[in-house]
């Protein structure tokens, strides 16, 4: 049985009211279920966690380093500039997936920068909840 922890940054606990014409009408309890449904009868285990914190979020990496079998993390906005969970994200030794709602390289020029990016294992974006999907099925394959 293998355990992946599902990260969700900043503003996401606001999904389905914050911009839906990005972000989509689908709440975070929605998303995190819909990815539980995906996941029954893989043999996993899902930690979800969602924090506006960039402190909870690298202490949530750290805490979990040793202790699963991979990480889904959706930054949010710290995607552009968080150099220190960047530093997390290449400090732990499970593999890390970084997954975006919406398409980042078609927003606005700050989004279109991950520094995330370049320590994680795979970065899919623009697949609304398929993003995740698709990282699930990434972690398995390793």
């Amino acid at each position: 049985m293998k355990t992946i922890v599902i990260i969700n940054g900043p503003n996401l606990n606001l999904l389905g009211e914050r911009e839906p014409e990005i972000y989509g009408p689908q709440t975070l309890e929605e998303l995190n279920r819909e990815i539980e449904e995906y996941a029954s009868g893989k043999e996993l285990i899902l930690k979800f966690y969602q924090s506006n914190h960039e402190g909870e979020i690298i202490d949530i990496l750290h805490s979990y380093r040793n202790d699963c079998d991979g990480f889904i993390l959706n930054p949010g906005a710290y995607t552009h500039y968080s150099y220190a969970i960047r530093d997390a994200v290449a400090a732990v030794s499970s593999p890390v997936v970084e997954v975006h709602l919406s398409d980042i390289r078609s927003r606005e020029e700050f989004r279109k920068i991950s520094v995330i990016e370049p320590v994680a294992a795979k970065q899919f974006s623009g697949e609304s909840v398929g993003s995740y999907l698709k990282a699930i099925d990434f972690l398995l394959s390793l």
